[in-house]
């Protein structure tokens, strides 16, 4: 029996120039789910091609005191957002949006895209979920694996074990924790999602953020 940790990075950089740059919160946050992590023992770790996985994933490496390297696969990568959203009109007025419009933005993007709404983008919805699988399928014979992904990755992971599909994808994501553990069983019953979301060891210290 093998199992795969799936671990969402640390905060980003709203607001910034470069957004794939983990913020002070962030930084604390990846050593926070490192610690959380150090009684496992892990045969692999893995994180996507995003400065913000691969951060996270060095930060939480070093404090729970792993003797490992780490390997990339592009296949944990978040969505294009920017894609996503540039085939949405924004539903407020000016450049600068607040939080709030932002996130109300982005959801309904996000909607628009699972949904097959009208667009051309650059990777679809069935696509991306289907790469993201990939990506678990390709750690079933792994031991046990620890992957820094995002919140994209391991909605579309989560939900397709759960069997729910897009619809449960949209549930999922505005609710990951960054530097969330979700943990994942693969058995002789087959892949099986175990955890969700798991976000207790960022309880104390002002650690929790969605975004």
């Amino acid at each position: 029996m093998g199992q795969v940790i799936l671990v969402r990075h640390g905060q980003a950089s709203w607001g910034a120039a470069d957004y794939d740059v983990l913020s002070p919160l962030g930084e604390t946050q990846a050593t926070a789910v490192g610690r959380a992590l150090k009684d496992v023992q892990p045969t692999v770790v893995v994180h996507g091609e995003m400065k913000r996985q691969a951060d996270t994933a060095r930060l939480a490496v070093e404090a729970a005191g792993w003797a490992i390297g780490t390997t990339t696969d592009p296949r944990w990568n978040e969505f294009d957002s920017l894609d996503v959203l540039s085939q949405c009109p924004a539903p407020f007025a000016g450049d600068d949006p607040t939080a709030q419009e932002f996130q109300q933005w982005f959801e309904l993007a996000t909607s628009r895209w699972v949904s097959g709404g009208s667009g051309t983008y650059s990777e679809t919805w069935v696509d991306f979920a289907a790469r993201a699988m990939a990506g678990l399928e390709a750690l079933a014979h792994s031991g046990t694996a620890v992957v820094f992904s995002s919140g994209g990755p391991i909605s579309a992971v989560a939900s397709a074990l759960l069997s729910g599909g897009g619809a449960v994808y949209e549930r999922m994501t505005p609710v990951v924790v960054n530097a969330s553990i979700s943990k994942v069983i693969l058995g002789r019953r087959g892949t099986t999602l175990v955890s969700f979301n798991e976000h207790s060891h960022l309880q104390t210290g002002d650690l929790l953020t969605y975004r």
